[in-house]
């Protein structure tokens, strides 16, 4: 077989491999899997060693090089390989990530070892029309980035800093906000061991109305917030029984303990610390280039991994949920082993996100890929919304009847006809890298062989291997989960919440103010040394709501503006022009300060102690914002696309690619 890269390299496909003709070898045509198909999901199912990790890590491969991001779990730490590129294809570059147990049974020294795979890879790639210059291509259209969640071994991603709000188009929906709530219930006690029936748990159904109360009025949690809602509730009652019949403080704070456990315990520091669990982040970096996110998960307990792939695809299922609708492939989601995470008949906290994307998904042209080689441990009813199915060998007659049932139900969705004693014959003659491809927009099934793949397939990476793979890329983190020189619990040293000083201050107490003058605190923060006094600064704060509208660029916005200024004693008493942008709103306030046996205040203005000036410093305010307020927002004029306030640079050029590939497979 001779193939060449002009007959692989073109626009909204992806080189998989070669058809297998009636001698059993790859010398039929290429198969060029059309990138738009995998917006209708994918299943690849196969024994060990029947080449299924090498196939979805070139349809990986070849996403990246059409500039499609990519989220990668990786429950066995063998697509930590998806990194194992070498353009130069030198034996030392290849030694450098030999198995030292593979060279020494194949009786060769690792240098000796890595010099063989070199010229294997050089071999293996130049049989399918590719070399190093494809490979340099690959490294250059993506970043390839690896993540240890609970872990600082690669870049760790910050899981129990808190429960954020899911986006709008989750809380939207009544029913996708339930299964969120219930599904974040569920990984949470498990993560603690409590086993609660969904529909009758006492714990589960006191955390859901927890979490849910917390969203609805658009308030995040964070694990110490979660223990004490626990503990002290903000409800009286849950359905017809007053909260303390159903469930009694004594036995409440059994379960706060249990939480407040995971705050406790050295073993989930690497939880609190990392990069936010944020979807966009793990598609797109900061300056829109494409990412191809590997999770590996396999450091974690069944327990652990079962909580992050549950808030995982919740957060994916929250972000598709927030695109525009698109026919072109915008993102693809994979996930290795996928037995015990969408079983047949148990109801895991992952499983219903999983099945909400495999039925939603599409229509956001995000591309979900599920891989097992135990078809008998995953739910093929759900599966059967997959448009996909790439089998290779199976290991006994009951996988090959689960796939053949996959097969005919993914046919009947499709409206289309499926040969089953054909199947089942070209099942039982598959070898090794071979697969059937049954594709529900294709007029037949394919027998087709997987290409050479250009990354090192070296197997599963030890921890140290994962750490050397990915050094230089993490950024520092305390190992207790706090930054260095900065207290544990929050920020010191000046800022607006007041100063930290260690000198005992000398303003007066705290002043009496008229009738119709608002006096509020912003809270302390920080852990002060001893002897430390706290002292408060008077200051005037706006906050108004800003409307921008221009009709031409489509933009019709509001924004709230939060502005802090000195009281001065002179002529206006407030300059608003010279006032400090905040990031503030009235529920960060609170009515009365914190810490007064060791706070002192600072001198008030006389005109701040007047209340007749506030409706003046008002207007001034008003008018200062009027004539200052602007929002700054990126275009691509070609397009005609103008970015959404408070869209982040990287995602406005996602979109900018996404219309741009639409454009391309409309022409």
């Amino acid at each position: 077989m001779a193939f060449s890269a002009a007959e692989y390299e073109k626009l909204g496909v992806f080189y998989l491999g070669a058809e297998v003709g009636p001698s059993g070898k790859p010398d039929g045509p290429l198969l060029l899997y059309k990138s738009s198909h995998l917006t209708t999901h994918a299943v690849c199912v196969g024994m060990t060693g029947s080449g299924k990790t090498g196939l979805c890590i070139a349809l990986l491969e070849e996403a990246a090089l059409d500039g499609v991001p990519a989220i990668v779990v990786d429950p066995k730490g063998d697509l930590g390989n998806l990194l194992l590129t070498f353009p130069d294809l030198r034996g030392e570059d290849f030694a450098r990530w030999a198995n030292p147990h593979e060279a020494q049974v194949a009786g060769q020294s690792v240098e000796q070892f890595g010099a063989a795979q070199a010229e294997l890879w050089r071999k293996g790639l130049a049989e399918w029309g590719q070399d190093g210059e494809r490979v340099r291509r690959l490294k250059a259209a993506a970043e390839f980035a690896v993540y240890t969640p609970g872990s600082t071994t690669a870049r760790p991603i910050a899981i129990l800093k808190g429960l954020g709000v899911p986006p709008r188009a989750v809380l939207d929906d009544a029913e996708l906000l339930r299964d969120r709530v219930s599904s974040t219930a569920s990984s949470l006690l498990g993560l603690v061991g409590v086993k609660a029936d969904p529909m009758q748990g006492r714990e589960h159904i006191l955390l859901c109305n927890v979490v849910y109360l917390a969203w609805s009025k658009g308030e995040g949690l964070d694990l110490p917030a979660l223990v004490q809602r626990v503990q002290s509730p903000s409800f009286s009652r849950v359905g017809a029984m007053d909260l303390e019949s159903f469930y009694p403080a004594a036995e409440r704070f059994q379960l706060a303990t249990a939480i407040n456990g995971l705050l406790a315990s050295p073993a989930f520091a690497g939880w609190m610390q990392g990069e936010p669990l944020d979807v966009q982040r793990l598609l797109y970096t900061e300056s829109g280039k494409p990412r191809v996110s590997v999770l590996s998960v396999a450091h974690l307990d069944d327990a652990q991994r079962m909580f992050f792939v549950s808030l995982l695809m919740n957060e994916v299922l929250g972000w598709t949920r927030s695109q525009s609708g698109t026919t072109s492939l915008r993102a693809v989601v994979y996930m290795d082993e996928i037995a015990g995470y969408f079983p047949p008949v148990a109801n895991p906290p992952s499983k219903q996100p999983m099945l909400t994307l495999m039925k939603q998904a599409r229509a956001f042209g995000v591309g979900m890929v599920f891989a097992t080689q135990n078809p008998v441990d995953i739910d093929y009813k759900g599966l059967a919304n997959a448009g996909t199915w790439f089998i290779g060998r199976l290991q006994t007659e009951q996988d090959k009847a689960r796939v053949l049932d996959g097969l005919e139900g993914a046919a009947a969705n499709a409206g289309s006809g499926f040969g089953r004693l054909e199947a089942d014959r070209v099942l039982s003659r598959l070898g090794k890298r071979q697969f059937l491809m049954n594709d529900v927009a294709e007029s037949r099934p394919v027998v087709f062989q997987t290409r050479w793949t250009m990354s090192y397939l070296r197997g599963p990476l030890s921890r140290e291997e994962t750490k050397r793979l990915t050094a230089g890329e993490k950024p520092a983190v305390n190992p207790f989960g706090a930054d260095e020189g900065v207290a544990p619990f929050g920020p010191s040293g000046e800022g607006l919440t007041g100063a930290v000083i260690t000198a005992p201050a000398k303003g007066a107490g705290r002043p009496v103010l008229p009738p119709g003058v608002p006096e509020v605190f912003l809270p302390r923060q920080g852990a002060a040394s001893a002897g430390a006094r706290l002292e408060y600064r008077p200051a005037v704060l706006g906050i108004v709501k800003v409307w921008f509208v221009d009709a031409k660029a489509g933009v019709d916005a509001t924004e709230e503006l939060a502005r802090l200024a000195d009281v001065c004693s002179g002529v206006g008493g407030v300059k608003w022009e010279e006032a400090e942008e905040v990031d503030l709103s009235p529920g960060d306030l609170e009515v009365d300060p914190g810490g007064l046996m060791n706070a002192s205040f600072a001198e008030l203005p006389r005109g701040a102690s007047q209340a007749k000036n506030y409706s003046a410093w008002q207007k001034k305010f008003a008018d200062v914002v009027y004539r200052t307020a602007k929002v700054e927002l990126l275009r691509a004029g070609e397009l005609g696309l103008t970015a959404k306030p408070g869209e982040s640079e990287a995602a406005f050029k996602a979109r900018v690619s996404l219309a741009a590939r639409e454009r391309r497979d409309a022409e």
